[in-house]
């Protein structure tokens, strides 16, 4: 049996099932991505690229974000974080590759669907995956490094204090709506912001030490030697 996009039987195409209709359905669906954006992504589209039905399609991607976070996904790579050997040279490079990806033709697509994605804890974190948004993996390897090093105290190993300096540089693009990051506002990140905060980790919860008032003050215990005078 043979299909065609509506569903209907057709000729001159075999019936696919599986991982090669799946490959088939992702692989069209990143061309149209490519080619259209997720504003130009319809399941419609795709199903006709791919030569099969919207049903197919619904099947494995219950709406248009799902398929469209899979196929942006299929076209990213997986890149390992800079090792120059110093903390603040990891940083800003790190910080440089993702301003690059974000200011891409494909970051655009990234914008697009985080801004669909708003509040779908699911689907972002599937999103930050591979965007190298707040992922917390590489930049916790950049400060386990660091921490290798001599270069920050192990308290700095917290998530949040890892990604930071990534989180800033999303809110540049996502909230602010610039194309692109100027490499002065990198540089002000890590050197204003990220490293400071890293070696301030060193003291413990980064909170200031509290003045010692009269409730702080130490018990004063009574002097034996003048109880015996009085007794």
């Amino acid at each position: 049996m043979t299909e065609d996009p509506t569903g209907r039987p057709g000729a001159g195409r075999t019936r696919r099932r599986g991982a090669a209709l799946e490959e088939a359905i992702l692989r069209a669906a990143a061309e149209e991505l490519t080619e259209a954006g997720y504003a130009g992504l319809t399941m419609d589209r795709v199903a006709a690229r791919a030569g099969t039905n919207k049903n197919a399609i619904y099947r494995r991607w219950p709406n248009r974000l799902s398929l469209g976070i899979a196929a942006y996904r299929r076209l990213t790579t997986t890149v390992s974080p800079p090792d120059t050997g110093d903390l603040r040279g990891d940083v800003l490079e790190w910080l440089r590759r993702a301003n690059r990806h974000w200011s891409s033709p494909l970051g655009a697509i990234l914008r697009e669907l985080l801004s669909a994605a708003g509040g779908t804890s699911e689907l972002l974190a599937q999103l930050q995956e591979r965007s190298g948004d707040a992922a917390s993996a590489p930049w916790l390897t950049i400060l386990e490094r660091a921490v290798a090093r001599g270069e920050a105290a192990p308290e700095a190993l917290h998530p949040r204090v890892a990604t930071v300096a990534i989180v800033l540089l999303r809110n540049e693009f996502v909230v602010r709506g610039v194309p692109t990051v100027s490499d002065d506002v990198l540089v002000e990140i890590v050197d204003e912001v990220y490293l400071p905060l890293v070696r301030r980790r060193a003291d413990g919860d980064g909170s200031p030490a509290r003045d010692p008032g009269p409730a702080d003050a130490p018990r004063r215990e009574p002097d034996p030697r003048i109880d015996a005078r009085n007794e």
